[in-house]
């Protein structure tokens, strides 16, 4: 699994893409439930899988994000 860790939400789904992963996910990683309407105005923080793991493609990728101004936990 490549690492999208610190990547604009935007690009990591891009990314995650051109490397054959389509079951894509992502949430609020401050835990306020806010939906990420505009990916480019989100950044990653974490990711599941963890970035290194061995993984299928048809692994779905769960992003925790939090708006570019703000600080991940």
């Amino acid at each position: 699994m490549p690492s999208f860790v610190g990547m604009v939400l935007q690009s990591a789904q891009d990314g995650a893409q051109a490397a054959g992963f389509f079951l894509l996910t992502s949430h609020d990683a401050l835990g306020k439930n806010r939906l990420q309407v505009l990916d480019r105005n989100w950044r990653v923080c974490t990711q599941t899988p963890a970035p290194g793991t061995k993984t299928g493609t048809d692994t779905k990728l769960d992003f925790g994000t939090v708006k570019l101004e703000e600080r991940c936990p």
